[in-house]
């Protein structure tokens, strides 16, 4: 009988509610869940895509030691005794957990509870410091808690939503759905997006602010000045609930119009358009995400938007307040279980002595760290000059991920004893590992995971575990004990929900935002059938909300909230040798480091391989052509990527995604040119403004490439592979032309001896076509040519998977283009439907003149909706040619 699992999607902060179908023969198929409240039966491309992502390809499925397979038990009893060793001779900060926003709250909480509470440290630092640090610094400094005060419905309600930092669009698409569809209800709601680039996100918008890198500070402030001295301030709110608005204020105001324009590089017009619509406007909802968190500034960023509703009264009531977008699935859920190395269990302070003692008298464990640990950044720094002897990394990637990215890896190559806990066998971190552990995977593994706005979710398995993977609470556990440890006696992770749970409400009246005391008492029966719920959910019904501080309840110990003096810091990084900006970020159908999302050929069929978008009137000053080669350098590192230039970007700046690894590129790692930066608060790195040189790439040959085998090596100056469906497709690039290329073939694509090549040869155009075939299968097809390869590339992943019996059909595979009355869709617009870009200029051409035409006819952008933006510009580009 097929089987049905409410279960909840592993990607973004949005924790989207999803339905997973095992049918009769196994095979699985996804849906939105229409009963969940954080998206209401939607799901974007990569959630809708997440059945394809689950094949065991790839997967570790063994305990290892020095790259050989290895027992639980051998494994276990080796990381125990190395770190307890570290301990004995080097202090308790000889160690360190690096762990993610992947992990499960369950798994999360034992990490902690074994760090801070029985190994005595605070090293344990996850990858939600590159992403949500600052967030969670300016809360604490504003409200005195990690508190994120309002819900997914304000944005619905709000009359007016500012999107500063956030290409919502394609990294919080289910959000920008509802968004767009309570715009298009209430045409009177407004739409402000504040970012450098031009992103798909700004289609809804009535306003883009193109600001200045790191302008953030200097707009709010002086958005701040212009409130108070109008009639929004609330007065009586300030009085009764705030302190330090004169200071603040002061600040604010010393910066003058000039300055403020200078600073964010914005017209005088569109600025104090800006501020009277904020003004006038009592509803607003600011939205802020990564390009507010990840800079040096980034604390103050956060700090002077909540400066804004504070001094207006414009939080925690119905549509109007803050509200951080989070990165990861589960980055709220490790806040409260206290996973950044400066904090506690349940939202309490490492730095207060009463909440170390009550935390500790709770855990019943031998000691408690009394001071914050080492933050992600000065965490790799320590692995690399010694001071920590022994890491154990989980469900992350920090060689692809973390800034100074070779400098990183050099560090986890060097360490006496590095643990790497994972799904997956082979990736850049994972190959220093002197111990791997196999984890369970989505699908696997049982917990729950918080959202953007508090709501805490199951995750349910309806996968059986492959092999000896385990789930990671369990490794910990399994440590834990055999390190001496009492109270990891946990067999199921009801156990570790319910001890959450009480911890939260252990001494909690009130004084603590954090308490979900009501699933204290939860057996397994309870957890099982556990519904998605907000907190606080306390066990007292008279304290629960959705919403915090309307009634100015703030968490200093005063009960007020905070005004912070922030001044706009000085964030022009360029110089002569390094003229540009690089703004790193995520794209649309890929996810991190796309251990997840590479595997699906779908996702992998809009964007195929890392690129830098340029303006064109750079481009054309460098020299670059379109789809032509570019490296990017900085200080700390390199990169080689395609270009893409576009209108979009503006002048100086480069954009760069952050997923391509060296699994899948040649030298793509983005984050290897980020400098170690951070914000002097929170510890965030600063990853959207780094000075960096651009030029193109000098390359004798290009080249595409089809093959049914994933190429082990591709031998090539540049190449970056993506999944395709029946294998996978390459691009190539070479810095001097190879002498035999059918022995090239045959050595990148595994191919066998006796197979000859079908092709040509231009000796004037420098064109070269081969194409290997084993009965009427193709094996591999490689077009070469002296520019970027003009092929039908989605046309040619297609004939991996169609029949070669006729001698003319291969002859056609050869010439790159399909033959007449079969045309090529191109490039894949919307994912979600594999749908091209030929496709929907054909149906523009036949009368569908607008994008809800174009959905009608080819059901492009009726899911997700996360391409409708693209259909819009090619719908208006048709029509506008049509015109002329």
């Amino acid at each position: 009988m097929p089987t049905e699992t409410k279960t909840t999607c592993p990607y973004c902060g949005v924790g989207c509610g999803v339905i997973a179908r095992v049918d009769d023969e196994g095979v699985v198929s996804v849906k939105g869940d229409p009963d969940h409240p954080a998206n209401f039966g939607r799901l974007c491309s990569k959630g809708s895509a997440l059945a394809e992502t689950i094949d065991l390809d790839g997967r570790l499925h063994h305990p290892e030691i020095a790259g050989e397979r290895a027992g639980w038990d051998e494994a276990l009893d080796l990381m125990a005794q190395r770190f307890s060793d570290a301990i004995a001779e080097h202090g308790p900060d000889s160690v360190a957990f690096y762990v993610s926003g992947q992990l499960l709250t369950e798994d999360y909480y034992v990490a902690n509870k074994l760090m801070k509470g029985f190994v005595g440290s605070a090293n344990i630092d996850t990858n939600s410091r590159l992403c949500m640090s600052s967030s969670v610094a300016g809360h604490r400094r504003a409200f005195g808690s990690d508190t994120v005060p309002g819900c997914y419905e304000d944005i619905e309600l709000a009359d007016l939503v500012i999107l500063t930092g956030s290409n919502l669009a394609w990294c919080h698409p289910v959000l920008y759905q509802r968004l767009a569809a309570a715009k298009a209800a209430r045409p009177g709601m407004k739409v402000v997006v504040i970012d450098p680039r031009r992103t798909m996100t700004a289609d809804i918008a009535d306003m883009h602010l193109a600001i200045r890198p790191d302008g953030d500070v200097a707009l709010f402030n002086g958005l701040l000045a212009h409130l108070a001295k109008s009639t929004a301030i609330d007065e009586n709110y300030l009085a009764a609930h705030t302190m330090g608005f004169a200071a603040a204020f002061a600040t604010a105001s010393s910066m003058t119009f000039t300055e403020l324009m200078d600073r964010t590089g914005l017209g005088a017009n569109e600025i104090r358009q800006f501020f009277a619509l904020f003004e006038r406007t009592e509803k607003v909802v600011t939205c802020y995400s990564q390009g507010v968190n990840q800079s040096s500034s980034g604390t103050d960023k956060v700090n002077a938007i909540l400066n804004c509703h504070l001094a207006t009264g414009r939080i925690g009531r119905h549509g109007m307040g803050p509200f951080s977008l989070t990165g990861q699935p589960n980055a709220m859920g490790g806040r409260e279980v206290g996973g950044l190395a400066n904090m506690l269990a349940a939202h309490m302070a490492i730095e207060s002595a009463d909440d170390r003692d009550r935390v500790q008298r709770f855990w019943g464990s031998p000691t408690i760290a009394d001071r914050p640990g080492l933050k992600a950044v000065d965490l790799f720094e320590a692995v690399a000059d010694g001071r920590i002897k022994a890491l154990w990394i989980m469900a992350t990637n920090p060689v692809v991920s973390m800034p100074d990215a070779d400098a990183v890896e050099a560090a986890i190559r060097a360490c006496p004893f590095v643990v790497v806990s994972d799904v997956m066998k082979t990736t850049d971190t994972a190959r220093h590992a002197h111990v791997l552990l196999p984890s369970l995977g989505w699908g696997e593994k049982d917990g729950t995971v918080t959202n953007s706005e508090r709501r805490i979710s199951r995750q349910r398995s309806f996968l059986p575990a492959p092999s000896e993977a385990r789930a990671d609470w369990w490794q910990l556990a399994e440590v834990a004990r055999r390190m001496g440890f009492l109270g990891f006696e946990y067999t199921t992770p009801t156990e570790i929900f319910a001890e959450h749970a009480a911890l939260s409400a252990f001494e909690n009246d009130g004084s603590r935002d954090f308490d979900i005391g009501a699933y204290a008492g939860i057996g397994p029966a309870g957890y099982e059938a556990m519904m998605p719920f907000q907190w606080p959910a306390p066990a007292q019904e008279g304290r629960k909300t959705t919403r915090f501080f309307a009634n100015g309840h703030f968490y200093h110990p005063d009960r007020k909230a905070r005004f912070i003096a922030v001044t706009p810091a000085e964030t022009e990084r360029t110089s002569v040798d390094y003229p540009f900006t690089l703004n790193t970020g995520r794209i649309r159908d890929q996810w991190h480091t796309m251990t997840r999302t590479g595997k699906s050929a779908r996702l992998s069929a809009h964007i195929a391989e890392p690129f830098a978008e340029l303006h064109p009137r750079d481009a054309r000053e460098l020299g670059v052509g379109s789809a032509g080669l570019v490296e990017l350098e900085s200080p700390h590192g390199m990169a080689v990527v395609r270009a893409l230039v576009t209108e979009r970007q503006a002048r100086g700046n480069v954009f760069v995604p952050m997923h391509w690894n060296d699994q899948f590129a040649a030298k793509a790692r983005i984050d290897a040119l980020v400098p170690p930066l951070i914000d002097r608060v929170s510890g965030q790195p600063a990853s959207k403004n780094v000075a960096i040189a651009v030029r193109p790439f000098s390359a004798s040959l290009y080249g595409f490439a089809v093959s049914i085998a994933r190429p082990a090596s591709p031998l090539a100056d540049y190449w970056a592979l993506a999944k395709a469906e029946g294998g996978w497709r390459i691009e190539l690039a070479f810095a001097s032309v190879v002498a035999d290329w059918t022995a090239w073939c045959r050595d990148a694509f595994a191919l066998p001896a006796d197979v000859e090549p079908l092709g040509y040869a231009d000796r004037q155009t420098g064109d070269l076509r081969l194409a290997f075939f084993e009965g009427d299968r193709l094996l591999a097809a490689v077009f070469l040519a002296r520019q970027p390869v003009a092929v039908a590339r989605n046309w040619a992943v297609s004939q991996l998977t169609a029949e070669h019996g006729n001698l003319r059909k291969r002859f056609t595979l050869v010439a790159g283009r399909p033959g007449a009355g079969k045309p090529d869709p191109g490039a894949t617009v919307c994912s979600c439907f594999s749908v091209g870009v030929n496709q929907i200029i054909t149906a523009v051409r036949g009368g569908c003149q607008t994008v809800e035409a174009v959905g009608k006819e080819l059901d492009a952008g009726t899911n997700c909706g996360s391409c409708r933006a693209e259909i819009r510009e090619i719908v208006e580009g048709c029509l506008t040619v049509a015109a002329e």
